[in-house]
């Protein structure tokens, strides 16, 4: 499938943009999945002005979309209508540390803001180490690991709006709840500053191999997959439930439920984008009738079906 190519009347709009526009670039290839259909529109922002210059100038009625690593994203076989904004690690991807501060972008990987922090003798990061997306990510979802959550240790988070107006919020501001913020939807974040304590160098590194010991043994982080599929409901572990409903090793064509841990799925090689989200909402259907809960999603799920 392919859209309309709106990328030439975009530039006729935008004389100024530096950034890149592609018309139909392949999403898959952008998602740990390796599922799913075109943007209709890709745009890699030059720098931070660049975006607020390109959503000011932006059509209102054209959807927008942000994707990092695609560590927990499916991408519908239809695609994306309208425009995904990806911020490169080029322009949005810088860290560094002061005192017990840490600053980064928001294409930074969530590993490498725990490794700049431990650089620094800054303890109280190591959680990121284990969380495989990006900072913006984990703004947005309030990511979490290992009990520690990204509101524990944000100071304020920098984003551009819809209207290209740039914003800062503080810690309060992101109204975070479990695996959320309460920040408007339609901001883009470009960076964000986290602070720790400092700590001696033994310790923080010894957490972070705890952290990566703990990935490397209980998820299967060398296949297809999306990181957690579910949220763990109140009081209970979405893993267990799904185990207790007999859907370990699940399949749904190409797409499986991790015999390792069951709140992954699993591309084994040949899944659509169809038969992941399948997949998930079969698992959600048997643990409500096995248990009387409802899972909600963690992944993200965008685009339209083919």
């Amino acid at each position: 499938m392919t859209f309309p190519d709106i990328t030439t009347d975009l530039k006729a709009a935008m004389p100024q943009l530096r950034g890149r526009l592609l018309a139909n670039q392949s999403l898959a290839e952008l998602t740990w999945f390796r599922v799913g259909g075109p943007a209709q529109v890709l745009f890699t922002p030059a720098h931070e002005d660049d975006l607020a210059y390109f959503l000011k100038h932006l059509p209102k009625e054209l959807p927008v979309y942000v994707v990092g690593v695609g560590s927990n994203l499916i991408v519908r076989d239809g695609g994306m209508p309208g425009v995904v904004i990806r911020l490169a690690p080029r322009a949005f991807g810088e860290t560094s540390a002061k005192g017990d501060v840490v600053t980064a972008g928001a294409a930074a990987l969530d590993k490498r803001v725990a490794e700049t922090a431990a650089s620094a003798n800054i303890g109280g990061m190591e959680f990121f180490f284990g969380i495989p997306g990006t900072v913006g990510g984990a703004l947005r979802m309030n990511a979490g690991a290992n009990g520690r959550e990204t509101r524990d240790v944000l100071i304020e988070a920098t984003g551009i709006g819809r209207d290209g107006t740039k914003h800062i919020f503080t810690n309060a501001d992101m109204k975070f709840v479990y695996r959320s913020s309460g920040v408007d939807p339609s901001i883009i974040f470009t960076s964000a500053k986290f602070r720790g304590a400092i700590a001696s160098p033994e310790a923080i590194r010894a957490r972070m191999n705890e952290v990566q010991t703990h990935r490397e043994t209980a998820q299967p982080i060398r296949e297809k997959t999306g990181g957690s599929t579910f949220k763990n409901p109140p009081g209970n572990s979405a893993w267990k439930l799904i185990d207790a409903a007999g859907c370990r090793g699940l399949r749904v064509g190409g797409a499986q439920v991790s015999e390792m841990h069951c709140n992954f799925l699993i591309n084994t090689g040949n899944a659509t984008g169809h038969d992941i989200e399948t997949l998930g909402e079969t698992v959600r259907e048997r643990v409500k009738a096995n248990s009387g809960i409802e899972l909600h999603w963690e992944i993200k799920r965008i685009g339209i079906t083919a």
